[in-house]
């Protein structure tokens, strides 16, 4: 493995302009055009929203795509042998990340990890400094292997019914991640001020997750974060659609009926969603594109 970009005195002006979007931060370095990426081994760490849940995609390793696939599918096209794990199971909370998911990560040697952990438990209301302590301690131990590390705010939920309520505590959790990162010299995917992701288009029926749209939305996003020029071009959506508010109320009443109930009742039992779930990409292995040509494996490159 080569090695991985150099690690700058924790810039506190380079994390500010990863928050737009169009800069590198921390760890992260622009490649620069018509350039190769300076990323070897891509390994992927979190709950659903990593795993790719939102976008299904019979093609892809667990039957989901989502972002994660999608950038490393970016970044190996400049670099013959890129490999790409994803380590990943939807429904664990942020200690199940780290407990599962840091050892076997850091046995992979990669020279870029993404770590996204928390969300579920923010959902829940687990106290977001809780999370931020036993998160500083894990990343600290991922930048011990001198890889660059994705760390991530959450999305502006604020229009969102239900889940408005826990803006307050995801502003708290986003503050936090920013100061990790600014520590150990991580980069921030900042979703929160993406505001396309506020758009209805960009989220799944369920309204826990990203839809298609809104997985291939953020994996450009991450790439334009790190500086890395790419393919991929997100739809533009338009204006939210203004429904009349019994329409709406009905939508509303259906999703919690359909969706947010049985969630609950999931959550009042202690049941995951992940509990028989293993990661899609346990190993790290070259990226083939979608979908892998016929008759290829990755015993054969």
């Amino acid at each position: 493995m080569s090695t991985p970009p150099p690690l700058p005195e924790h810039g506190a002006a380079s994390t500010e302009a990863a928050s737009t979007g169009a800069a590198s931060t921390g760890t992260a370095r622009s490649a620069g055009a018509g350039t190769a990426q300076p990323w070897h081994r891509f390994v992927a760490l979190g709950d659903s929203f990593t795993e790719g849940i939102g976008d299904p995609d019979p093609d892809a390793p667990g039957g989901h795509r989502g972002w994660a696939d999608r950038v490393a599918e970016e970044l190996g096209r400049s670099v013959p042998g890129f490999e790409y794990a994803n380590l990943a199971i939807r429904g664990r909370l942020y200690q199940e990340i780290i407990d599962e998911q840091i050892e076997p990560a850091v046995a992979l040697e990669p020279d870029l990890v993404s770590i996204f952990a928390g969300g579920n438990d923010v959902i829940r209301g687990r106290d977001p400094d809780e999370i931020a302590a036993a998160m500083d301690t894990a990343v600290g131990r991922l930048a011990e292997t001198g890889a660059t590390i994705l760390l991530w705010t959450g999305p502006d939920v604020g229009s969102t019914p239900v889940f408005h309520l826990i803006r307050g505590r995801t502003a708290i959790y986003n503050e936090n991640m920013r100061a990790i990162a600014q520590r150990h010299g991580a980069a921030v995917v900042d979703l929160w001020s993406l505001r396309s992701l506020t758009h209805e288009g960009m989220w799944a029926e369920d309204r826990l997750h990203f839809s298609p749209e809104g997985h291939l939305t953020i994996a450009a996003h991450v790439l334009d974060t790190l500086g890395v020029e790419h393919t991929l071009q997100p739809h533009d959506l338009g204006d939210p659609t203004a429904l009349p508010w019994r329409e709406a109320r009905q939508q509303d009443l259906h999703w919690a009926r359909v969706h947010f109930g049985p969630w609950v009742v999931r959550r009042l039992r202690r049941q995951s969603s992940g509990s028989a779930v293993r990661p899609k990409r346990p190993s790290a292995a070259p990226v083939f594109g979608r979908p892998m040509p016929p008759g290829t494996s990755a015993s054969d490159r």
